[in-house]
């Protein structure tokens, strides 16, 4: 199991966990709304940091961007394993492909 399917399992775990112990349970229980906020916050601070051209800041806020958009699949019982298959059908298809065929 590699770091992303992990993490992926352990925001998974921490679904039925007290939110006053768990930051993971905190925001699944503010709903899938504010999880999406909180995505959408984590990426705005990594292209700020793409732009700045920080590598270390850039890596951790992309970090914080897995982590986040992870929870947000989980707010709305979407599997790290169903995008892995969606990505594993697009291999080899071009993006213009891929795009054309939606």
């Amino acid at each position: 199991m590699n770091a992303l399917e992990q993490l992926a399992a352990t925001i998974e775990a921490r679904k039925g966990a007290d939110p006053d112990t768990s930051w993971t349970a905190k925001l699944l229980a503010k709903g899938p709304e504010k999880c999406a906020e909180k995505f959408g916050e984590e990426a705005v601070e990594a292209i700020i940091e793409a732009v700045k051209g920080d590598r270390a800041a850039l890596t951790s806020e992309a970090a914080d961007v897995l982590y986040h958009l992870l929870v947000m699949l989980a707010s709305r019982d979407v599997a790290l394993a169903d995008v892995l298959a969606e990505l594993e059908r697009r291999e080899g298809m071009s993006g213009i492909e891929e795009k054309a065929g939606r």
